[in-house]
């Protein structure tokens, strides 16, 4: 498996899908850097997210896609299309959505009690908008599935990302 991965790894899925965990585990097993594609849309400050203009949102993307080594992480955006075709192996990460909201309240709740770090404030409004994004995959994946078509060769579909052993 690990020659199959090669050096540029696409994953993405639905919020809670584990896309993170598998980036970081890839990356250390790999030693290839990995990058949140959420940090690509927004600049983190102090002050709070601010989203990137389209242009600045796109020349950050090409500068991880021109690398030489790279796993990007996300859910599914149109704008980063261009990644799948730079990428030697796409991961679509399909878990149950039973799995991503029992995940997603997990989240939520240790992310309050600082267990967990976030890139984000943990709101009552921001519980409920991942839930509503984890229902949009649902409601999207045919597309996905669709547009990832030109790409089957190099792409594998899990229903968790503890189902990839490298060993």
């Amino acid at each position: 498996m690990d020659n199959m991965l090669r050096n540029k790894i696409y994953i993405i899925g639905s919020v809670a899908s584990g896309k993170t965990t598998m980036a970081r585990k890839l990356s250390k097993q790999l030693n290839i850097p990995w990058y949140e594609l959420d940090n690509v849309v927004h600049l983190r400050l102090p002050s709070g997210d601010v989203k990137r203009d389209a242009k600045e949102r796109d020349f950050e993307f090409n500068k991880i896609t021109c690398s030489d080594k790279w796993i990007i992480e996300g859910v599914y955006r149109q704008c980063f299309n261009n990644g799948f075709e730079k990428a030697d192996t796409i991961i679509l990460l399909d878990t149950p959505p039973f799995k991503r909201k029992y995940r997603i309240a997990k989240r939520w709740i240790c992310q309050n009690l600082k267990m967990e770090k976030s890139n984000y404030v943990p709101t009552l409004k921001m519980l409920f908008l991942m839930y509503k994004w984890s229902n949009g995959f649902e409601k999207s994946k045919k597309d996905i599935f669709e547009t990832l078509v030109p790409y089957n060769d190099k792409v594998i579909v899990l229903k968790d990302n503890t189902c990839l052993a490298l060993e």
